[in-house]
């Protein structure tokens, strides 16, 4: 104790004054001896009492007088721990390793009896740590739940050296060790309070009917009526089960409205209305099919129906029968696993074209871009496009970068061609300089920003135009003024033919031109094979009246030996499991590797069983995964999963920082997550 426990402050002082008084009776002794001899001698025997005295009470009677002031302190400590104990706040010490040293008797009772020297972590999981305040903080705070209550923990830091330098009384050895106070704070009526306003809160939604034209008119006339009831009431009764206000809005729309806490139910249902009105059947040929928009967690419920109103854009851009929830930047997908059916009617294509030529006539040059890597469905629409601009007097050129060998063959009959300008083609380097808001950009065959060949040509214009046959994702090209997508539509070839024929009575194409559009209308077919309806034939009739010569698009279209060979040893090698096709496709020595994949994969569903084809095809260390199907399984669900998109029977997507192996192996964990799940 003497070693360890020493007297510090006004008490250390107070033990002193013997010494100093000693000090004070030598010199009165001395000046005793002045005045008289035997006095001094009196006082001398009276100064070596007290001196021995003063010796025996500093240095013999401390520690009885130490060990008092410990057992007053220890006391004084039990009281302390005692009201600390019995303290209605859960309080811990934990030590730096976060162990539980003690506890007192409100964090037992939350905890139980038994945990001391137990670690916090393993007591409550969503304690880690990491989370103890480090040498820069002096404490943290964590939200958590434990046993179905929610909590707010806070951790001080305790440092045992300032213990011992701010005691006046005792000084310490300091050592150094870390100890922290542990606090928790029951919130759990504020959290179920904030849910239960969460809950409360409404949220807009609309219905739409989005083939409501074509399922009455593949209906007996005098069913019409019925079906449109049947329709209404299934609507109407399915969102009064969720306590929903329902208003038809038009005849084939409703908006309504619905509190939160029954999103979760719709999510986990997978908005099971969208079935339940498809199985309606009262001879009608065509199934009826919805789109539903919901806009969640909205600053106001103007902006929450401006969402509802993006949602149904984008549900029918995916081709409908689905249900889209957007919440801010987050983008939730249920449903869309039918196939598009083909509308007969050319109505919007009329639409979308005068509108298409009043955004032209307004500017003074057109640029005309496609996707990344291009193929020959985007290059024949943008050459579409070209003829349009040009039929109305606008100057006008195509945005292409790489020139891929599907497309060599094609662009060569426009390159030194005297019956086109010299600038025809530029790259988005080139661009830069030329666009300005003076410009009208037409996107065709791609609506994400990131996948055209300069996405930063988007922001030096206001005037852009999307025209895509590819199902809308999340990231599509922001703030359109026309938009024309149609999931549908066999290629954006397809969709520019139609347009062409409504856009002005003077647009007459060149027989090389018709020849592109053609070969970009077969390549996305698949020689007409897949994705073909009336309208696809339709155009390519158009085509062939413009001068498309059809002997002279396939001799365009044949493969070197080189290209020839890789696809046969792709094939050759490729694995069938199940319904599934799986092959690498080789791309050492060839020019356009991701485009002798997408072959690759349309080869593959030519063989028996096969219901889906899976290509991988590694360029510059990117592995592009081309998917193909029939009709029987949507590759784009598949394809969104894994970052990519495109369309129901052909989709795609990039894949970084793997093997060919990873890659595959995390195909088919998707499609076994989602067979689990059921959407496919």
């Amino acid at each position: 104790m003497n070693k360890k426990v020493k007297l510090k402050g006004r008490l250390n002082m107070y033990m002193r004054w013997p010494v100093l008084l000693s000090a004070l009776l030598l010199v009165a002794t001395v000046l005793m001896y002045l005045v008289d001899y035997r006095a001094g001698l009196l006082m001398t025997a009276c100064f070596v009492l007290y001196v021995a005295a003063a010796i025996v009470i500093y240095f013999y009677l401390k520690p009885s007088i130490v060990d008092e002031l410990v057992n007053f302190a220890i006391e004084f400590a039990q009281v302390q721990h005692n009201l600390i104990h019995d303290l209605e706040i859960p309080y811990a010490i934990l030590d730096e390793t976060g162990k539980l040293l003690w506890a007192n008797s409100c964090m037992k009772e939350i905890m139980g009896e038994f945990i001391d020297m137990k670690n916090i972590s393993t007591l409550i999981p969503d304690i880690k740590q990491e989370m103890l305040p480090d040498d820069e903080e002096e404490k943290k705070y964590a939200h958590i739940r434990y046993k179905e209550r929610y909590y707010k923990a806070e951790i001080m830091k305790v440092c045992i050296d300032d213990f011992a330098m701010e005691n006046k009384v005792l000084e310490m050895q300091p050592e150094a060790y870390q100890l922290f106070a542990f606090y928790l704070f029951d919130e759990t009526e504020i959290q179920m309070s904030r849910k239960e306003i969460q809950n409360q809160k409404l949220i807009c939604g609309i219905i739409l009917v989005d083939n409501y034209e074509e399922a009455l008119n593949s209906t007996e006339e005098v069913r019409r009526s019925l079906l449109s009831a049947l329709v209404e009431r299934k609507i109407t009764k399915y969102m009064q089960n969720y306590d929903a206000i329902v208003n038809k809005m038009e005849k084939d729309k409703y908006m309504f409205v619905i509190r939160q806490k029954y999103l979760p139910v719709l999510q986990s249902s997978k908005f099971a209305l969208l079935d339940e009105v498809r199985e309606i059947n009262i001879g009608n040929e065509m199934s009826v099919t919805l789109c539903i928009g919901l806009g969640v967690n909205a600053a106001s419920y103007a902006q929450a129906l401006d969402w509802a109103r993006h949602a149904i854009d984008l549900a029918l851009g995916r081709g409908g029968d689905q249900a889209v929830v957007k919440e801010k930047d987050k983008i939730s997908y249920y449903g869309g696993k039918t196939k598009q059916v083909e509308k007969s009617t050319r109505v919007r294509a009329r639409v979308k074209a005068h509108a298409l030529r009043q955004v032209i006539e307004g500017k003074e040059q057109v640029a005309i871009m496609g996707h990344k890597i291009s193929d020959l469905d985007s290059f024949g629409a943008a050459i579409g496009v070209y003829r349009a601009a040009r039929s109305l007097n606008k100057k006008a050129f195509i945005v292409i970068n790489d020139i891929t060998t599907s497309v060599r063959p094609v662009i060569d009959h426009f390159m030194d061609n005297p019956e086109y300008d010299s600038d025809m083609f530029v790259t988005s380097e080139t661009a830069r300089g030329i666009v300005n808001m003076n410009t009208a950009m037409v996107v065709v065959d791609v609506n994400t920003s990131e996948r055209t060949e300069g996405p930063e040509l988007l922001n030096l214009t206001k005037t852009i135009v999307v025209i895509d046959h590819h199902r809308q994702s999340g990231n599509s090209i922001e703030n359109p003024v026309l938009s024309y997508i149609e999931p549908y539509a066999s290629s954006a070839c397809e969709m520019v033919a139609e347009i062409l024929q409504y856009i002005t009575d003077s647009v007459k194409l060149r027989p090389e031109e018709a020849d592109a559009m053609y070969a970009g209308l077969m390549i996305d077919t698949n020689n007409f094979i897949s994705k073909t309806g009336v309208r696809t034939f339709e155009a390519a009739a158009f085509l062939k009246k413009s001068g498309a010569d059809i002997t002279r698009v396939r001799l365009k279209l044949r493969d070197d030996m080189q290209t020839y060979k890789a696809r046969a040893e792709a094939v050759k090698n490729a694995s069938v499991e199940g319904a599934y096709a799986y092959a690498e496709c080789p791309s050492e020595g060839l020019e356009s590797p991701t485009v002798v994949g997408a072959q690759v994969a349309n080869e593959l569903l030519n063989i028996t069983g096969v219901e889906a084809s899976f290509v991988f095809t590694v360029v510059k260390g990117v592995i592009y995964v081309s998917a193909r199907s029939y009709d029987s399984m949507n590759v784009q669900l598949v394809m969104e999963r894994l970052g990519g998109g495109g369309h129901s029977t052909m989709a795609g997507t990039q894949l970084k920082d793997m093997t060919v192996e990873e890659a595959e192996a995390k195909v088919k964990s998707v499609i076994k997550s989602m067979k689990m799940e059921g959407e496919i």
